[in-house]
């Protein structure tokens, strides 16, 4: 068994160490310096700035978001509809009359009048 150390064009010496079984080589052993084949410094970098990018993102979506038009609808007994979050329709001069119960609980009319 014999072993040779390979150091004239390297800065650190590599020992080749070969594995027989009987008279046939098998395989060899390598013995030199460390490298790992996944450089952890450059992964880490790599995921901290795709979650600067993704969170840069989410804030400026939610920053451009809009409100809805109007807000949540719900509809309450005998089919009266509440919109929360919404501003009454203006009145319009010229309209019919409407009926007194219709003024004492201050009643919109759900389609529109042309």
């Amino acid at each position: 068994m014999t072993t040779t150390t390979m150091a004239p064009t390297m800065t650190t010496p590599i020992t080749v160490t070969p594995v027989r079984r009987g008279d046939r080589e098998i395989g060899a052993y390598i013995d030199g310096r460390f490298v790992p084949a996944v450089d952890a410094t450059t992964v880490a970098l790599a995921a901290l700035a795709t979650a600067a990018v993704a969170t840069a993102g989410i804030s400026v979506g939610f920053a451009l978001r809009r409100r809805p038009a109007i807000g949540t609808v719900t509809m309450g007994p005998g089919g009266w509809v509440s919109l929360k979050r919404t501003t009454r329709p203006a009145l319009k001069a010229g309209r019919p009359a409407r009926p007194w119960w219709a003024r004492l609980l201050r009643a919109r009319r759900l389609v529109v009048e042309r």
